[in-house]
């Protein structure tokens, strides 16, 4: 049997989902909250301890206290500012080892990751807990893309393939060969709502999502829902399109219903 999980929980539901699959299994699993990124309630009913997100000493502590094993990293976390994050003795020793890494999400969470190694700890991936959450290759509900929408599919791609190499963004919004917009330190939602102001006549605009080129794969993969669907059907965006086998689909059957009922698209693409 697997050991204790832990959790490193950010925002969204997927610390929850992986809770609900480690009861499944029987599974051990303690929760890491973090004091003003956490929502309040994903911990309720689960072992947990919260501590200050620059508090890594603590952290670390705690977790080999409460015979955690193993440590999935889940949900998002708002980059803080250096003033903000207040980090601790073992905090500034880690930015210091991540250097000029630090200033990348991924390559933070490479420092990240490398200190809970350095210290027993075994990470794994969202998908090793929850079995078949990424997104298959071609069309995952009823509708397709029009050659319009693969040619925004494809400058999509181009454009992540660059900025991904500075560690800058996932995700970005064509509309008719036009870049709306690229993901920033807004994330994702804050992306969809800025282009929906900048929409232009004609077939609406794709959202793509990739994973950086090089990124460490247990940590941070592209990540769509129900609620991306909404939100981006609502900015008049008509299709989704995904790094196949990089990105989570959370609770994709609520999302592809979701698109369908819209008149929308979501498709899972391969990137060489």
């Amino acid at each position: 049997m697997a050991g204790k999980l832990g959790i490193l929980a950010g925002g969204g539901v997927l610390p929850r989902l992986l809770v609900n699959a480690c009861r499944n299994n029987d599974r051990d699993v303690f929760i890491l909250a973090f004091e003003g990124h956490t929502p309040p309630e994903t911990p309720d009913g689960v072992e947990h301890a919260w501590v200050r997100l620059g508090a890594v000493g603590t952290a670390l502590a705690t977790l080999k206290n409460a015979g955690v094993q193993e440590i999935v990293l889940a949900g998002p976390i708002r980059r803080p500012s250096i003033v903000e994050l207040r980090p601790d003795g073992v905090g500034l020793k880690l930015l210091a080892k991540a250097g000029a890494r630090a200033f990348g999400d991924d390559g933070l969470l490479r420092a990240i990751i490398g200190q809970l190694e350095d210290e027993g700890f075994t990470i794994v991936g969202i998908d090793d807990v929850l079995e078949g959450i990424k997104a298959s290759t071609g069309p995952l509900g009823k509708y397709e893309p029009d050659t319009i929408a693969l040619e925004d599919v494809a400058r999509g791609v181009e454009v992540l393939r660059h900025l991904g190499a500075a560690d800058v963004g996932q995700a970005v919004v064509v509309q008719q060969g036009i870049v709306l917009g690229v993901e920033a330190a807004e994330g994702t939602d804050g992306l969809i709502a800025r282009c929906g102001a900048l929409a232009r006549e004609g077939p609406g605009g794709v959202l793509i999502k990739l994973r950086k080129p090089g990124q460490e794969d247990r940590a941070d993969l592209p990540t769509i829902g129900t609620e991306t669907v909404r939100q981006a059907h609502h900015a008049g965006i008509r299709g989704i399109a995904v790094e196949a086998g990089a990105t989570l689909v959370i609770s994709a059957e609520a999302a592809i219903r979701e698109a369908d009922e819209a008149g929308m698209f979501i498709i899972g693409i391969s990137v060489v």
